[in-house]
């Protein structure tokens, strides 16, 4: 998957944190992905609390990591069945058509017979040990009947044809079952990680719960400011851009207005060095306000790794549903769809885009506007709208535009 990665585009990271789960255990799930907490040794041997933390964090991005690699696995096996079943009923077709190929010569060899008329003819061919061997008898050829030869031209094309699709058949079979074995592999992987980290989870007290929950409160507050901060600065990007298109226009029209027989140069276009607008053009806004309508009904139902909806979703699978929604088929994983549009500054996200975390591209929310999304974070959660900033600063890899 390496090769769907993209580069980091310059100042798209930004730093957060992750915001608060719907219920109480959701929350605590949630708590535990964070990466600093405020927890001691313990003293009888048993791993800190910030230990536990980390790893259950690094176990839930695993099975995230693990859960696109299902995705991908389970599209191939999807398309490569369909070509297989295609294949084989290709080759039924192509079978039957060589069946009465093969009646046909039958029945005039066995007119010949009856006849007494080239009897070694069709019936030296039939016994042959393939076609070609009959062909090398070149004698015999000649002295067939029209109807004779057409009949065996039919037979061999039909023979050699057959052949190449099953040939085909069977190398796509063999390639639909190392998809399978992906598939498999992916979903022992995932239900591994999950069933770890469960495990982990089951060992905590209810005062360490209480910890984590504290500790995430804070970061949520954290990551609240800071897409505030995102907003207010989108929000003076904007009104810059706007005042330097009027100021262009009123220098346009100034520049335009002198007597016809003035000798003033004209007046000096706009600097190049402006940032382009932001404002949302016309249609892609009408498309991201349909994602987003979509995405919106979505909120509340659970994260199910796989899930493509409608009851339950991951965060590919969500992003893709509500892009649908809009009339724009996007690629089932994140590595794909990171390809599917036009990578832009955070600075310059706009309410539809695609927010990509982490650098192997695992996961995706979509932006809504004011430095907040609408996303499938992981298991035990379920879709929700928070900060962009919901796991700290290195975890933005880019935004992108779809449509």
């Amino acid at each position: 998957m390496a090769s769907h990665r993209k580069s980091r585009t310059p100042g798209t990271r930004v730093a957060g944190k992750r915001t608060p789960a719907i219920a109480t255990a959701a929350l605590t799930s949630v708590a535990l992905l964070s990466q600093t907490a405020d927890a001691a040794p313990s003293d009888d041997g048993r791993p800190s609390l910030e230990e536990v933390e980390k790893k259950v964090d690094d176990l839930y991005r695993q099975a995230e990591s693990a859960t696109e690699k299902y995705n991908a696995a389970k599209e191939r096996t999807t398309k490569q069945r369909k070509r297989v079943d295609a294949l084989l009923d290709d080759v039924a077709q192509r079978t039957e058509t060589l069946n009465e190929a093969r009646e046909e010569l039958g029945s005039l060899a066995a007119a010949q017979y009856r006849t007494g008329a080239g009897v070694p003819d069709t019936a030296t061919f039939l016994l042959a040990d393939s076609p070609q061997d009959f062909f090398d008898q070149s004698r015999l050829m000649d002295r067939m009947t029209g109807r004779q030869k057409e009949a065996v031209d039919d037979y061999v094309t039909q023979q050699s044809e057959t052949m190449e699709k099953r040939q085909e058949a069977a190398e796509s079979l063999e390639t639909l079952t190392e998809s399978q074995n992906d598939l498999k592999t992916a979903k022992a992987t995932v239900q591994k990680k999950l069933s770890t980290a469960r495990e982990l989870l089951s060992k905590l007290d209810a005062e360490e719960r209480a910890r984590l929950a504290a500790a995430e409160e804070k970061k949520q507050e954290e990551a609240a400011r800071k897409a505030a901060e995102l907003a207010r600065q989108q929000a003076e990007q904007q009104q810059a851009e706007e005042k330097a298109r009027q100021e262009s226009g009123t220098s346009d029209a100034s520049g335009s207005s002198g007597s016809s027989g003035s000798t003033t140069a004209p007046s000096t276009p706009p600097s190049t060095s402006t940032p382009p607008s932001t404002s949302t053009d016309s249609s892609y806004a009408a498309k991201a306000e349909k994602a987003l309508a979509f995405a919106r009904t979505q909120i509340g139902k659970p994260y199910v790794w796989g899930a493509t909806g409608p009851g339950s979703y991951d965060c590919s699978g969500l992003t893709q549903a509500a892009w649908k929604a809009a009339g724009v088929t996007l690629p089932r994983t994140t590595y794909d769809q990171v390809d599917a549009g036009t990578t832009v500054p955070l600075s310059q996200a706009q309410p539809g885009d695609l927010v990509f975390f982490y650098d192997d591209l695992t996961h995706v929310g979509v932006y809504v506007g004011n430095g907040m999304m609408i996303h499938a974070p992981k298991p035990g959660t379920y879709v929700r709208e928070e900060s962009v900033f919901y796991d700290g600063e290195s975890s933005i890899h880019s935004v992108v535009r779809p449509a």
